[in-house]
């Protein structure tokens, strides 16, 4: 039997909910190919897919409960969604509603997650500073991110709304625009007949790319925490 399913404050009950609901989602990769075949992946970090059910409205009032949700999809708001151990904030993406006849109103929701609540946003925070420390010292073995690592180190960086948080995003931002300005360089010397040339800056491409990757990392997690 399907837990029970709570969407704001809609309970689904009956035939409204099938056996399932689909959640899950995919690992963002940032893939770079690179002459020789090598290839330099960065991770991006969690790409959640939509949580998606279905179900049917039946009964006396079916038009009124599928109305209610239809208005709970056009108010564009946040909403809680649970079922069982999990929690999600998301907005209704998508809701499709066959009218059959007044008593029964099969219908398919898809939901865009905005957060995963079961994460324990709060006692992340800790967790994302210890990431973002990290990848930017990973980085800084590549290239220099000197600027971004001493913004991100002071106390309240991770608090979305202070001077501090802001003063890390645009140090994060300078250090990701100054490592694409060195990735063009470096392809634009991929051009050169000098096989000196060529293998340095086929080296200094390979080091751009994983540097980016890091900083692209604390980009994302810079902006969860600011969630």
């Amino acid at each position: 039997m399907m837990a029970l399913l709570i969407l704001g404050g809609f309970e689904f009950v009956g035939f409204e909910v099938t056996s399932e609901v689909s959640f899950g989602g995919a690992q963002k990769l940032a893939v770079h190919q690179l002459i020789g075949g090598t290839r330099v992946i960065d991770v991006m970090g969690r790409d959640d897919s939509d949580v998606t059910w279905s179900g049917i409205f039946s009964g006396s009032d079916a038009g009124d409960r599928a109305r209610a949700l239809d208005a709970m999809r056009v108010a564009g708001e946040p909403l809680s969604l649970t079922w069982d151990e999990f929690c999600y904030t998301v907005l209704i993406e998508n809701l499709d509603m066959n009218f059959c006849n007044p008593w029964w109103i099969p219908y398919r929701i898809a939901c865009k997650v905005v957060v995963d609540q079961a994460q324990g946003v709060l006692a992340y925070l800790p967790i994302l500073s210890d990431a973002i420390l990290g990848d930017l010292t990973s980085a800084a073995a590549y290239c220099d991110v000197s600027g971004a690592l001493a913004a991100t180190s002071v106390s309240d960086s991770l608090n979305q709304g202070s001077a501090n948080y802001t003063s890390a995003s645009v140090a994060l931002a300078d250090a990701s625009h100054s490592i694409d300005a060195n990735i063009q360089a470096a392809q634009a010397s991929l051009n050169s007949t000098n096989l000196t040339t060529l293998v340095s800056a086929s080296g200094s491409l390979a080091q751009l790319c994983a540097a980016r990757g890091y900083v692209e990392r604390s980009i994302n997690n810079l902006d969860g925490a600011g969630t």
